[in-house]
């Protein structure tokens, strides 16, 4: 029998690239019959992720296709992409030796239309899920409640108030802390079309543990459920953070500064990849922070105006945006900076707390590394992710779950004071309970542990399933 090539489809979003390169990495590590090319696609503006070198002789590969204009987003840059990754495929399997044949192909959750490339290839689809095994088995029964009972949750926009139940999570599902997707008519009908791709999937990887989502994974594994087989094989992470040497004289700045400081002293904000503040906002932060007394390294950063989907950049003065004599009063206790390398400075004894945007990879990333969170989602899942940290798993205090990015609302002081002094407090439950899940973290990849079982009985099941 032929040994088996996979084939990883991920989309161009930092967070979701970076963890399907691991994810990879981890199958290969599982078994060495396996090899691995990964398909980078590739956006003309100059936001556009970092393209990935060729390994050559290794069992993992990198295909850069060909760029493509990212005003067109969604599902239609995905089909943009369909022809160049069926001739890119289409030239691999000419290539390979006798001892490798096609597999399949594995998927990102925003990648669904590849399943036409994968079907024509006669080889089955995997998806790999970068978000939790809860908000996967929430947009499997939002799918049902619409297709089946005939809920169109656009028409919950205004309903702020109203709660759901979802069997995915145990307690009552505000629609407050839906994700903005579901709730707009430009793009709720693809978001609905994704998750009735899913369920054509051969099987679903999920960055996840049994243990931190036990409920969720056991609700998705129900036959009723009428999903594929799930496979929880996280957390998925990159350790090694951002790589990039331009940052490295930043990066040395920010851990000697951090390296000055007391164990478990230091708030940590930082919005993600995509976060952004206006100086309103900015403002509050700086009289909580300033109130509070509470040590702080704070990733301030702007929305940019040049691209549509653009990064955030950083403030040009900062004295501009925050209260006056703000830098001279908190110069002992605080530093402001752009960029953050987020893994490095969560990994830090000095963090003692993470004001966070509630991103899956940050989410695990905290876990990892035992820092309780304090929850300020920004846009996508982010809301449901908060809503589930603090709500669901008793892992992060409350500063808001229902913020999001472009909403005019501005969070006050007292508000973000609060939630930094609880997550700050030493002998807290929350704190305890991050602590022993961060343990339990560090075991479901060893021998015995759940995410090494479910990736071992996912190498199988791709083995049996090969044409």
């Amino acid at each position: 029998m032929k040994n088996p090539h996979l084939v990883f489809v991920p989309s161009w979003g930092a967070g979701h690239l970076t963890s399907a390169v691991e994810a990879a990495k981890l199958l290969l590590a599982g078994d060495d019959r396996l090899s691995i090319t990964v398909l980078i696609m590739k956006l003309t503006d100059k936001n556009a992720p970092k393209l990935i070198d060729p390994l050559p002789s290794t069992p993992l590969q990198f295909i850069n296709l060909p760029a493509q204009d990212s005003e067109s987003m969604g599902m239609n840059l995905i089909e943009k992409f369909k022809p160049d990754i069926k001739e890119a495929v289409s030239e691999l399997t000419a290539s390979q030796n006798d001892g490798a044949s096609l597999a399949g192909f594995v998927l990102d959750m925003f990648c669904t239309p590849v399943m036409d490339v994968a079907n024509e290839f006669g080889v089955p689809s995997y998806m790999f899920f970068t978000s939790g095994a809860s908000f996967l088995g929430f947009m499997f029964h939002l799918q049902l409640l619409h297709d089946e009972h005939q809920l169109n949750p656009t028409e919950l926009k205004t309903s702020d108030d109203a709660e759901f139940e979802f069997p995915c999570v145990v307690n009552s599902l505000p629609v407050r802390v839906f994700p903005g997707v579901v709730l707009e008519k430009e793009w709720c009908s693809n978001f609905l079309k994704i998750c009735r791709d899913f369920r054509e999937a051969k099987g679903i990887m999920v960055n996840t543990f049994m243990e931190l989502e036990s409920h969720a994974v056991n609700y998705l594994s129900d036959a009723k459920t009428k999903a594929p087989p799930v496979y929880p094989v996280g957390p998925i992470l990159n350790k090694s953070g951002d790589a990039d040497v331009s940052k490295s004289d930043g990066r040395k700045e920010i851990m000697k500064w951090l390296d000055d400081q007391p164990a478990k002293s230091v708030v940590f904000l930082c919005f993600g990849s995509m976060g952004s503040l206006g100086e309103d906002q900015a403002r509050e932060i700086a009289s909580a922070l300033e109130t509070s007394g509470h040590r702080f390294l704070w990733s301030l950063r702007k929305s940019s105006s040049t691209a549509r989907m653009s990064p955030p950049v950083d403030y040009e003065n900062l004295d501009e945006v925050l209260p006056e004599g703000f830098l001279e009063r908190t110069a002992g206790i605080g530093k402001i900076i752009g960029w953050a390398p987020q893994v490095a400075v969560l990994a830090h004894p000095a963090v003692g707390c993470f004001v966070s945007h509630c991103g899956w990879n940050s989410t695990l990333e905290s876990i990892w590394y035992g820092v309780p969170i304090a929850t300020w989602p920004m846009y996508a899942e982010q809301q449901f992710n908060a809503f589930l940290l603090v709500k669901e798993l008793g892992l992060a205090v409350e500063i808001t779950m229902d913020y999001r990015k472009d909403n005019p609302v501005i969070v006050r002081a007292e508000d973000i004071e609060r939630g930094i002094r609880c997550a700050m407090e030493h002998d807290s439950e929350v704190r305890m309970k991050v602590k022993e899940m961060s343990e339990r973290s560090r075991k479901v990849l060893m021998d015995g542990g759940s995410s090494l079982s479910s990736l071992n009985r996912l190498i199988e099941d791709v083995i049996h399933n090969m044409p």
